[in-house]
């Protein structure tokens, strides 16, 4: 089978997973729209469930996408600039799904807006929503430079994409060497701008874990640090996916994915180390709370998350693959990416239910007889419907910005033999 062959029958094997996912997840939208939180399997003991675990997922993704893409716009590592597009883009379609997901389990999705009509700044989610929006407007505008040029020179032609980057071009025509330049300088004062914005929320959802006292399973001055961490890791193996089926895919991408792999499993190792020194401390220092969360992480209900998710398939599987010669292979190291970004679902789950599904007072449980008084958690259908609706939104547009918006035009004039040139930047 020949490399278009396979990268079509990659993008076809996107959108069909994309239709259906959605499809599917109509159901679950409905359910929660029609009947609120009348199907979720969370209650008071465990009030957050699988729609936190994919938020904190999504939102890392996006921290981690726009890092890595600041290190092309802002520390012009010419190794990833290639991907730097992708990488952009990435970022602001993930950080779309974590607001998604985090809006379906308010208890008032309607009253979202509250947050910005009578903001409570002594509160850390009204800093991190007002951030969210920062970022979200910071990531459109620095694509939209990025895309600048190349709106221009497609809306001087016919037909409907012309009239579609006409639009999206906001009148601009100059397609000159020298406004591509000044765009690229903005680029820089965007992306510099972002770095610490990243950095603040996403380090901020591990404090927010962290700083909850009464949560022995959270309360860790390290979360901030694991999650900034994992969210490079999780972000760059999506992206190593991704590359290889999109803006001219593994052909084209090939030896960025692979160096991108290496980078992401040293990053994923040393993320392995920092949460074995989590495990270690809380099964030394014996909190009754916290030790008890990872019973039920290692040997518990949840043991097949760890064991089989998180560990065998998101973590040992892709490490060797990385690792050892097939990690040289852009397919396989692409593989490998989607395996771990996968896996991180699983981690995402380890943080959020484990420690939630423990007694904060002994006995509670059984003192009021009552099916939301449990401890006793597994995300009901509807929930997985939801999540799985997301996700296929999110793969839908994915291939949407890959069929409607411009191509990197200096990428593919330049083709996967000249972008091998500037590889004067090792990883």
């Amino acid at each position: 089978m020949s490399e278009v062959t396979v990268e079509r029958w990659l993008k076809r094997a996107f959108w069909a997973a994309g239709i259906v996912f959605v499809a599917i997840g109509v159901v679950g939208w409905y359910d929660r729209l029609r009947f609120g939180h009348l199907d979720a399997a969370y209650g008071s003991i465990v009030p957050w469930g699988l729609w936190v675990a994919a938020y904190i997922f999504f939102i890392g993704l996006s921290a981690g996408s726009f890092l890595i893409s600041s290190l092309v716009y802002v520390f012009g590592v010419k190794r990833f600039e290639p991907i730097g597009r992708i990488a952009l883009f990435q970022a602001l379609i993930t950080l779309t799904l974590a607001l998604l997901a985090i809006w379906v389990d308010l208890g008032h999705m309607g009253r979202a807006f509250n947050v910005y009509r009578y903001p409570n700044f002594s509160s850390p989610m009204a800093w991190m929503i007002w951030l969210y929006s920062a970022y979200f407007a910071l990531l459109a505008t620095e694509l939209w430079f990025l895309l600048r040029r190349d709106l221009a020179a497609g809306a001087q032609g016919s037909g409907g994409r012309a009239r579609l980057y006409r639009v999206l071009a906001l009148g601009t025509k100059d397609t000159s060497f020298e406004a591509a330049e000044k765009d690229r300088k903005v680029v820089k004062v965007l992306a510099t701008i972002g770095i610490p914005i990243a950095i603040m929320f996403h380090g901020g959802v591990g404090a927010l874990f962290g700083v909850v006292s009464a949560r022995p399973g959270w309360n860790s001055g390290l979360f901030p640090i694991l999650f900034l961490l994992s969210a490079l890791v999780s972000g760059g193996a999506l992206l190593m996916l991704v590359a290889a089926i999109f803006q001219g895919g593994y052909r084209r991408n090939g030896d960025t994915i692979v160096a991108l792999g290496r980078l992401v499993a040293g990053l994923l190792v040393l993320d392995v180390i920092f949460q074995i020194s989590e495990y270690l401390i809380a099964s030394y220092g014996e909190v009754p709370g916290h030790v008890e969360g990872l019973k039920l992480m290692f040997s518990g209900p949840y043991w097949w998350v760890f064991w089989g998710w998180q560990l065998a398939l998101g973590t040992i599987i892709p490490l060797v693959i990385l690792f050892s010669r097939r990690g040289r292979q852009p397919l396989w190291a692409a593989a490998a990416g989607g395996l771990i970004a996968l896996g991180f679902i699983g981690v995402r789950l380890n943080i959020v239910i484990p420690a939630l599904a423990t007694e904060e007072i002994e006995g509670l449980t059984t003192a009021i007889v009552s099916s939301r008084i449990s401890t006793d958690y597994f995300p009901s259908l509807m929930e997985w419907l939801v999540v799985v609706g997301i996700a296929g939104l999110g793969l839908l547009l994915f291939g949407l910005g890959e069929s409607l918006l411009p191509v990197d035009r200096a990428a593919e004039q330049a083709g996967p033999a000249d972008t091998a040139e500037v590889d004067h930047v090792r990883v």
